[in-house]
């Protein structure tokens, strides 16, 4: 399959399993959406790309009013079951269904590596307030615990070179200012069965084949129950979270 076509496969991949996504997927440190929003304030955020609504609930749980763009309809429709309050719209970063100048904030949770950022950031500028603020917020496995680095070269032994994440913002595309960085350490509780649940909302084993797919997730539980960190009842699986952050100039 031509990378272009993998990455739009794998970009696309998550509304089959929306509500496991919901139920499986970290949410986001209270910190992070904090230090995201603090140049701005009592905004009107716009959470794009905003999936089934993880980092939504964080922001309207600080007490702001925001309003969500999602384009796939099984993700939209979990985020609308969960936070029926929250204004909930087909769209996308390129094409986003708002006027000019409506939001002080953009936040994009998970999501901001799959956007065409040619496209995506002067349209997220049309609908920014001059000196708004835009954020992508990344949850990322903590690499630097052993066990973590470990399950993980299990499916990158299997997919070498296949991921897509690049924890970036385009901003020579956009209206904005340099940018800024900030990582909070972050942590999920989960047991052995349900962090292989998590693993399976990713779009690495959404869009894999069979039987590759059920092989690779069998090792990887295979793997947790032999280490002691992760064999028995729950434990804190341990994440950082990078937060990018620009000023619409």
């Amino acid at each position: 399959m031509a990378g272009d076509e993998l990455i739009s496969r794998r970009a696309s991949s998550f509304g089959s399993r929306a509500a496991d996504y919901a139920e499986h997927r970290p949410d986001y440190p209270v910190d992070a959406v904090r230090w995201a929003l603090a140049p701005v304030d009592e905004p009107k955020v716009l959470d794009l790309a905003a999936g089934t609504g993880k980092l939504t609930a964080v922001i309207t749980s600080l007490g702001y009013e925001a309003v969500a763009v999602e384009p796939d309809d099984a993700m939209r429709a979990e985020l609308t079951a969960r936070m029926p309050e929250v204004t909930a719209l087909a769209g996308t970063a390129e094409q986003i269904p708002l006027p000019d100048a409506s939001v002080d904030a953009v936040l994009v949770g998970q999501a901001m590596h799959w956007f065409d950022h040619e496209h995506a950031l002067p349209e997220i500028g049309r609908v920014l307030r001059p000196g708004g603020v835009l954020a992508g917020v990344w949850n990322d496995d903590d690499f630097s615990v052993e066990w973590v680095a470990g399950m993980d070269q299990i499916h990158t032994a299997v997919r070498p070179g296949t991921t897509t994440r690049g924890i970036s913002i385009a901003v020579e595309f956009g209206p904005f200012a340099e940018l800024e960085r900030a990582e909070f350490r972050h942590s999920q509780r989960r047991t052995a069965e349900s962090l292989v649940a998590t693993a399976k909302t990713h779009s690495l084993f959404l869009t894999m084949a069979e039987p590759e797919r059920t092989e690779t997730l069998n090792r990887m539980l295979a793997y947790l129950k032999s280490r002691p960190e992760t064999a028995d009842g729950e434990f804190d699986y341990p994440l950082r979270t990078i937060v990018l952050r620009t000023i619409r100039v």
